[in-house]
């Protein structure tokens, strides 16, 4: 093999070790499994046109070119939108057993980065998205955040916290502790199979808000829909238990939620937040496309559970 050839070979060594790290950058960034894998893929096409030893960093340089990457794609979605975004959106989700361990799927988990938290940064300008996510969550100096923006590192300081700000005031109230969340999806999977309204009501916090993103084909009650209050909530799970019948248990961005099963693939995916105890917020993707690309995990809990 050729010194040339070598090299090549040693920098896809090297960028596949930073592959996972890559793609939880992306999938933060975008929201979306399938951009993020494009927007990685680009990464490595622009590696692949700088010169060796023209980087000294290269998990560094990968993360912020990953950066620069969807910034410009949330800058050219953004400029796209004519109307604000859609309050019925729901972000793609990662969806794993149990108990399973996939360190990919893991490094997309990382640092509790739930479907409510990739709503609320789905509100966020796409500078503020990058500086939140880059420094926030990846511990990128600001110093280094800052050329990707074109602004100052004390600019970009800013647009953190104003995003930081946003996204502590936006999120819905919940608790981290995992059994109370599995506890409260189980009660609210129990009700609605046996199509008890009050016990759905009672799991149920009197606020609670429900986004169902079925996509833009699928219309009338199956479509999509953003609902308020315990009551509205309960309504539309009643209408939908024939689906709960066959909803497992998995992981859903590494917390407890559900996912429905339409012959032997899967038809929704719900996760919710919970806190003391009530279910406050419901997320719920049931669009086909999207949920096309989503293989069905193993079932791993008693069928009656």
């Amino acid at each position: 093999m050729t010194a040339v050839g070598e090299d090549q070979e040693r920098l896809a060594r090297s960028f596949e070790e930073h592959r996972a790290h890559l793609k939880a950058v992306a999938y933060r960034m975008l929201g979306s499994l399938a951009e993020a894998e494009d927007a990685v893929q680009e990464a490595w096409l622009r590696l692949g046109r700088v010169k060796p030893g023209e980087i000294d960093n290269l998990g560094g340089w990968l993360t912020t070119v990953t950066g620069r990457i969807c910034l410009d794609l949330l800058r050219s979605r953004t400029a796209r939108r004519e109307q604000p975004m859609d309050d019925t959106f729901v972000p793609d989700p990662v969806i794993r057993p149990l108990s399973r361990v996939d360190p990919e799927q893991e490094a997309l988990e990382a640092d509790s980065v739930g479907i409510a938290l990739l709503v609320v940064m789905e509100t966020l300008d796409p500078d503020e998205r990058l500086a939140f996510v880059l420094h926030d969550m990846f511990a990128v100096p600001f110093d280094d955040i800052a050329p990707v923006l074109e602004r100052t590192p004390a600019a970009t300081r800013q647009l953190a916290s104003r995003a930081r700000r946003r996204v502590r005031e936006t999120a819905p109230p919940s608790d981290a502790d995992a059994t109370r969340q599995r506890q409260a999806l189980d009660a609210f999977r129990a009700a609605a199979r046996t199509g008890d309204f009050e016990a759905l009501l009672a799991v149920l916090h009197p606020d609670v808000v429900l986004r169902a993103d079925a996509g833009a084909l699928v219309q009338g009650v199956a479509g999509s829909k953003r609902l308020q209050g315990a009551r509205s909530v309960a309504e539309s799970a009643m209408l939908f238990s024939r689906f709960n019948a066959t909803a497992r248990m998995v992981l859903v961005n590494g917390a407890p939620g559900l996912v429905g099963v339409v012959d032997g693939r899967v038809g929704s995916v719900l996760t919710a937040t919970v806190h003391e105890g009530r279910i406050t917020a419901l997320y719920i993707l049931a669009d086909p496309e999207r949920l096309r690309g989503l293989a069905l995990p193993d079932e791993e809990e008693p069928r009656n559970a």
